[in-house]
């Protein structure tokens, strides 16, 4: 795993062989962060990144000045990795939250600047995001939510989705609050 551009540019992270995430590829995350820099604020945003997997999406936002990023992770050797490495970098603006992604957002009571959300491609919830983040008033007045996805989902007809962009097999769709 390694860390594309801001403070910790350049850093990698050996992942430990007992990790089940695929990690966004490099180049899909250098073309989302690209997309995001140009339609929001990344620098002291809040975000917050749903099944965090390797946190390499969190700690990216970290990275180029996120002022707190809230990352949520079911699978405990994930929670275990994305806390090492916080520790190493001496991170203490990321909270690590361990649990279900769906009950985190029906209970969380927080609103972010960015949302971020990486189901496993096979979760047969993953249509449902969209809906549950925007039900959950998660997203601040002019807020970003993006869903990475295969191309076995279409979200162009959901409310407040915007576009979308396809970087090989990943997909982002993106999302705007009112």
């Amino acid at each position: 795993m390694r860390i594309i551009s801001g403070s910790f540019k350049g850093r990698r992270f050996q992942l430990p062989n007992n990790l089940k995430a695929r990690p966004t590829t490099d180049f899909a995350k250098e073309s989302l962060f690209n997309i995001l820099q140009n339609i929001t604020e990344i620098e002291d945003c809040t975000a917050l990144d749903l099944f965090a997997g390797t946190g390499s999406i969190g700690l990216e936002f970290i990275s180029r000045g996120a002022k707190q990023v809230t990352c949520v992770e079911q699978y405990t050797p994930h929670v275990s990795f994305i806390r090492s490495v916080a520790e190493k970098l001496k991170v203490d603006n990321l909270l690590l939250v361990k649990g279900d992604v769906y009950q985190y957002i029906n209970k969380c009571g927080r609103q972010f600047d960015i949302v971020f959300a990486d189901a496993p491609y096979a979760d047969p919830r993953l249509s449902e995001i969209p809906a549950l983040v925007f039900q959950a008033g998660l997203l601040k007045s002019g807020a970003w939510l993006v869903v990475e996805h295969s191309h076995h989902n279409d979200f162009s007809e959901e409310p407040h989705f915007k576009e979308l962009r396809k970087y090989g097999s990943v997909h982002f769709s993106f999302f705007q609050a009112e």
